[in-house]
């Protein structure tokens, strides 16, 4: 276990904080070891937790029921120019924690709809995945249980549908 962990801190050097230990069987014996910081956490989800991914049948059915909350995490200006998901927030990646964070009539004040509580099902989307996996990890840090990645995005909505474009 002690080196599966120090490869792991190896991986993760920033979240990782150097710890000296003492044995206790050898006078004198120190073994540096590394041990995760409080911000690990989002590691720890990573780790614990399998990657939800939803496929486009999927995202397609939770729309029409309405029982999701899809928030596309591409820049403002990719929504104006390309077009969005029907019925998806917009809320750049960058701008996740402080969104998530706002209180809720902050929240229905900028973004026009009410705020994902905790328990919501949640599904983030880009353009082709990478963002939305990060902005997933970000969503399950800050205590949302049911988050999904629309790992096709944008691009595979497309391929499927036309999208909305807003002017």
């Amino acid at each position: 276990m002690s080196a599966w962990l120090s490869r792991l801190c190896v991986s993760v050097g920033s979240v990782c904080a150097p710890r000296v230990t003492y044995t206790g069987h050898c006078p004198g014996l120190l073994i540096r070891s590394r041990v995760l910081s409080p911000r690990s956490h989002v590691f720890h989800h990573f780790s614990t937790n399998p990657i939800q991914i939803i496929k486009y049948e999927e995202l397609k059915g939770l729309l029409k029921e309405r029982s999701v909350v899809l928030i596309d995490v591409r820049e403002l200006w990719e929504v104006k120019q390309y077009g969005a998901i029907p019925g998806a927030i917009n809320i750049p990646q960058g701008d996740i924690v402080p969104a998530l964070q706002m209180s809720p009539k902050d929240f229905e004040e900028k973004y026009q709809t009410q705020m994902p509580v905790k328990s919501d099902n949640l599904v983030f989307s880009c353009l082709a995945g990478v963002r939305s996996r990060r902005a997933m990890g970000t969503a399950i840090s800050l205590g949302y249980s049911r988050v999904q990645d629309y790992s096709g995005g944008f691009q595979d909505w497309t391929a499927h549908e036309f999208p909305d474009k807003k002017r």
